[in-house]
């Protein structure tokens, strides 16, 4: 039995009917061209056969009923396999549309709680030769990257590889140890020195703490830094009460032109993907006649995983962005962006280390404060709307002879964010997923729709 993380439970702790803290990923891949007619029933198969599950496939919650007090994870012995794997086809024709209803319909069910936090529907019908997996998974498992790292292992970039095992049957990645000192048995020098190091440390971080503290006060208060604050965004309606049922829209754009715009614009490639989310947003909230003269402010999850880290479980920060929706033009709403981006990313950046999880903890606890007391949607949000951009591998991907074309993340939404939007590099590609509240944000796949349109509008302007 092993005692969650703190972050990793809080997930639990904010669980309810209308916001499942549930994250996915849907993969399309193309059929090889040696494709058997039973291609998928046998992939099915391969998949049901596992007799072994590594971790995070096979730890469950220790007394659920409890879990979300005491929460805890041990290894289940006895996985139901035929439970956790499922095989749907699509009604015809097969598109997009009909796979978005889908996914929509899947990610508004909740886990169980009483067996390990996943699922994996494995998609056929879907036209032009291609199948989808989507693989849901609970937030208190692992976050967006580790998600992208863990999928990642399944694959191999080999076309021609046949032998790979089910995904649950894949050995987990581990952080590469360092080479061990020279003296087995520290000196009692080197050990006091060490302890006054870890003191010197931790003083140093409360002192950086304070300051960063009191900078994040003082933008809310005089307006004059681009730094953020929590709670420095206007009344939206993506800040409501949403409901249990999910909607789901996907977007792939070429990741050179994304580039291309990001040099033309001398910024970086995220701050390009917040004025594509931006511009849409604008058009949105006009379009239903909401927009607020107060500009919009988005959440940025941060990835502060070691790159030789290849666990699961959560190890993020956050940064608060002005999205700058209050101004017209798209050029203009670019250059503050980046002036926000810049900003927040050196106000976190001068963190040392030992102070990042404090600084992530008193950021966020109002968020979830929010969520764990059930007043998010009645009160002023800590932000708009949560945007991520998660790396992803940059070659093409395999899984016994079929190609991945598309990874979209599919993402949670809490009460008072009725709105996410993730996206995923892949092979040259930049994967958006749009989730969506059904009943907050009918129209919500008309963001989807905008952000192209956003994105041919900065090419006419920038290039």
């Amino acid at each position: 039995m092993k005692p969650m993380q703190v972050l990793d439970a809080s997930w639990l702790l904010v669980e309810s009917r209308e916001a499942p803290m549930q994250v996915a990923q849907l993969m399309i891949f193309e059929l090889p061209d040696d494709a058997e007619p039973d291609f998928l029933h046998q992939l099915v198969a391969h998949f049901k056969s596992a007799t072994t599950f590594e971790k995070p496939w096979n730890q469950k919650l220790v007394n659920p009923a409890f879990g979300i007090f005491l929460p805890a994870l041990q290894e289940d012995p006895d996985i139901d396999v035929d439970y956790h794997v499922r095989h749907s086809a699509l009604p015809a024709p097969g598109g997009e549309k009909e796979l978005g209803v889908l996914i929509s319909r899947l990610h508004s069910h909740q886990l169980d709680f009483r067996r390990p936090l996943w699922e994996c529907h494995v998609i056929e019908g879907l036209e032009n030769n291609r199948f989808a997996m989507y693989t849901k998974f609970h937030h208190s498992m692992l976050d967006g990257v580790s998600g992208v790292r863990m999928l990642q292992r399944i694959l191999s970039t080999d076309p021609e590889r046949r032998d790979l095992p089910p995904p649950w049957s894949s050995p987990p990645g581990k952080r590469k140890r360092k080479e061990k000192a020279e003296e087995e048995i520290p000196s009692i020098a080197s050990a006091l020195g060490q302890v006054l190091g870890s003191v010197r440390e931790q003083v140093t971080s409360v002192r950086a703490l304070r300051r960063a503290l009191t900078r994040l006060v003082n933008s809310a208060r005089t307006g004059d830094d681009p730094l953020k604050a929590p709670f420095d965004c206007p009344k939206t309606i993506l800040n409501k009460r949403i409901t249990a049922q999910r909607r789901f829209a996907t977007q792939q754009y070429d990741i050179d032109r994304i580039k291309k715009l990001a040099k033309a614009g001398d910024c970086t490639l995220n701050d390009i993907v917040l004025a594509i989310c931006s511009t849409a947003l604008r058009r949105f909230l006009m379009d239903e006649n909401a927009l607020p003269d107060k500009p919009l402010t988005a959440g940025l999850p941060v990835n502060v995983r070691p790159a030789d880290d290849e666990g699961t479980g959560n190890a993020i920060s956050f940064i608060m962005v002005n999205l700058a929706t209050n101004i017209a033009d798209p050029v203009e709403r670019l250059n503050a962006i980046k002036e926000s981006t810049t900003g927040a990313k050196e106000h976190l950046q001068g963190l040392p280390r030992s102070a990042m999880n404090n600084y992530t903890t008193l950021i966020m606890a109002p968020f979830m404060l929010q969520l764990v007391s059930g007043v998010g949607g009645y009160m002023r949000s800590v932000f708009n709307i949560t945007i991520s951009n998660v790396p992803g591998p940059d070659k093409p991907h395999y899984y016994n002879g079929a190609r991945l074309l598309a990874s979209y993340p599919v993402s949670l939404i809490p009460h008072g964010q009725a709105l996410n939007i993730t996206c995923l590099s892949y092979a040259g590609t930049l994967n958006f997923g749009y989730t969506g509240c059904r009943d907050t944000l009918p129209h919500m796949q008309h963001i989807a729709v905008y952000s192209g349109e956003a994105l041919e509008e900065l090419e006419d302007r920038l290039l």
